[in-house]
């Protein structure tokens, strides 16, 4: 827990990190453990219970002694000894067992599935990273090409072909350029600080740097062939939390059916009285309470899981749809920014940017050119960013596992 972050870090360095130090992925495990512990107590047997009472002791004057003396065991005291051991019947040993291992399965379910959301939150906000470093990259190149733009109209303005204003305009767009790329940065530390929150950091600072490119994660992050799919451990959860509550149901009806406690004892009275042995058996009358509370209870919650198992699934469903077609959109966009729109933009830009050296273009045409293509590339790199992240959604969704 206290090991450093690497200064150069994989997405697959961040889900592992993440796997070992995620506090709620921890308290997840701590969950798995206290069911395994009731899992335990369920097949234990109720302990029996000793008693030991000793009676008939004088209260005045006179001795307790007996012909065969005056010891604790031969004084003339009535001592019994009894030991009183619980059955239960009517299968709740049974219910009781499989209500646990029941428990035991959702708690693990439920950590598979803290696992699944956790991959895709990393994923995600290492993304969120990767994206505002490339826009860094963007608005700091941009500006870079206006700043030699500007030292050409100083050329061009000692020459008499351009007036101050246009050269001021040039530095003034540079300038703000350059403010949003500071502004980025800022942006790109609070995105690597919210992935060290996720990795467990106990003091996130963001001084990592990602060592994956936007563009290799925009094509290795896919959602595989559906075909090897499994079923999502929130809806293995939700399945075994109704097998846990239908046991508790049966449960809660077998506690009307009393549990008898035998009894064994053996008694001692001397001088005279021989010592005797005795049996007895015990249980409760259901004559007040026959447990229609607690078996009303346990129905609802029955009712309850029923329901909250066919609302995951439908939310499981609902989400890979979603998921598909946010990954088709995001798919197409991508295809179209990367193979038409900023190829072209670049080829603009360059044109422009030529003509207004030799003075076939004007200085509007070269600003608007310039951030159009700023706008264009930016865009380029969300739609990377959209497509990774949505392929990395579906693959979630379908609970597929990442190579």
């Amino acid at each position: 827990m206290a090991s450093a972050l690497p200064h150069s870090l994989s997405l697959a360095d961040a889900r592992r990190i993440a796997y070992q130090r995620n506090w709620d992925l921890l308290a997840s495990q701590a969950n798995v453990d206290q069911a395994l512990a009731l899992e335990l107590v369920s097949r234990e047997f109720p302990n029996p219970t000793f008693s030991y009472t000793t009676g008939k002791i004088s209260s005045d004057a006179s001795p307790n002694g007996t012909r065969r003396g005056n010891s604790l065991w031969n004084r003339s005291y009535d001592s019994v000894f009894a030991v009183n051991q619980l059955f239960e019947i009517g299968g709740k040993r049974g219910l009781r067992q499989s209500s646990a291992s029941h428990g035991r399965l959702a708690a693990s379910a439920s950590l598979q599935d803290a696992r699944r959301i956790l991959d895709l939150g990393v994923t995600k906000a290492y993304l969120a990273a990767v994206l505002a470093e490339a826009n860094v990259d963007i608005l700091s190149h941009s500006a870079a090409s206006l700043r030699q733009q500007a030292k050409i109209a100083g050329a061009r303005l000692h020459a008499g072909d351009i007036s101050q204003s246009d050269k001021a305009q040039i530095e003034i767009a540079a300038e703000q350029l350059e403010l949003n790329a500071e502004a980025a940065k800022s942006t790109a530390l609070t995105a690597r600080i919210a992935l060290e929150v996720l990795l467990g950091e106990k003091s996130p600072k963001g001084t990592w740097q990602a060592s994956d490119r936007l563009e290799s994660l925009a094509t290795e992050l896919c959602a595989g062939p559906e075909t090897t799919a499994q079923l999502r451990p929130d809806v293995l959860a939700a399945e075994a939390n109704l097998r846990k509550a239908e046991a508790d149901h049966g449960l809660q009806k077998a506690m009307r059916i009393p549990d008898p406690t035998a009894l064994l004892q053996y008694e001692h009275n001397p001088p005279d009285t021989a010592n005797t042995i005795g049996i007895g058996l015990s249980f409760p009358l259901p004559l007040w309470n026959s447990n229609k509370g607690n078996i009303k209870a346990a129905a609802a919650a029955q009712a309850l899981a029923a329901d909250q198992l066919a609302k995951v699934k439908a939310q499981a469903a609902g989400e890979v749809a979603a998921a598909r077609a946010a990954l088709d959109e995001a798919t197409a966009r991508r295809h179209r920014y990367a193979n038409t729109i900023a190829p072209k933009s670049a080829e603009t830009v360059k044109i422009v940017q030529y003509a207004y050296q030799k003075g076939g273009a004007a200085l509007v045409d070269l600003l608007q050119a310039q951030r159009t293509d700023n706008d264009i590339r930016v865009a380029t790199a969300q739609a990377m960013a959209d497509k990774a992240s949505a392929a990395a959604t579906l693959a979630n969704v379908l609970n597929l596992h990442h190579p």
